[in-house]
């Protein structure tokens, strides 16, 4: 069973590349997932194509418009049920590996990518089942967080990888943070490998990368700890 994700962009030609290249590339062509991308302004009337409009009793900023995402969505839903409804918003959850995981268990996916100051909030209510945000930091646009998203889920789709036990060790994934890792030469400029890895010893090995592992997290992010 595939994965469907549709995108829906003011800047469709911004998302391409990322979907041309390296894994998330590959797996489009093995079939695992299918990326399609929505230009909004194709739903928006009018000889402008106007996607956005100033915001009710004032301030800076243009807001996105309801009209053309309900007719987007709508068309959309009219073809197939659609798992959720993503939008990319700094004020969303922020994106993490469970959310990954729990999101790569899904068939169809919509992602809605903000812009300006944002969606009309009745976009929000209407359509919207969950708010993410990579992030405590505010982009141009939800572009390059929706193509985020999708790397984080597509990777853990079965049969993305070539060694699917690889995402399964992943930083994250047990709440900790990844060992180090070491490939050839054994020895480089006076700097050597743990002997341990050269053992050949795999549950000595197991047992290293475990307290590493802690240890690294204990360090850097005591906050996964709590």
């Amino acid at each position: 069973m595939s994965m469907r994700i549709d995108i829906i962009t003011v800047l469709p030609e911004l998302l391409k590349s990322p979907f041309e290249a390296s894994i998330l590339k590959r797996a489009i062509e093995k079939g695992l997932v299918e990326v399609h991308l929505h230009n909004l302004r194709d739903y928006a009337s009018g000889n402008y194509k106007q996607v956005d409009d100033y915001q009710f009793g004032g301030g800076a900023g243009m807001v996105m418009m309801i009209e053309p995402i309900d007719k987007c969505i709508s068309k959309l839903k009219a073809e197939r049920e659609y798992d959720e409804v993503i939008y990319m918003t700094p004020d969303g959850n922020t994106l993490n590996q469970g959310m990954a995981n729990e999101l790569s268990l899904k068939k169809n996916l919509i992602i809605l990518c903000g812009h300006y100051k944002g969606v009309d909030q009745r976009v929000r209510d209407m359509f919207v089942t969950r708010e993410i945000s990579v992030g405590d930091y505010v982009l141009s646009g939800g572009e390059l967080a929706a193509a985020i998203v999708c790397d984080a889920v597509i990777r853990l789709l079965p049969g993305v990888l070539n060694d699917e036990t690889s995402a399964l060790t992943d930083t994250f994934q047990d709440n900790l943070l990844a060992a180090p890792v070491y490939t050839r030469p054994a020895e480089y400029k006076g700097m050597e490998v743990p002997k341990i890895l050269l053992s050949g010893n795999t549950p000595e090995i197991e047992k290293w990368r475990e307290q590493q592992s802690l240890e690294r997290t204990q360090t850097r992010r005591p906050d996964l700890l709590m």
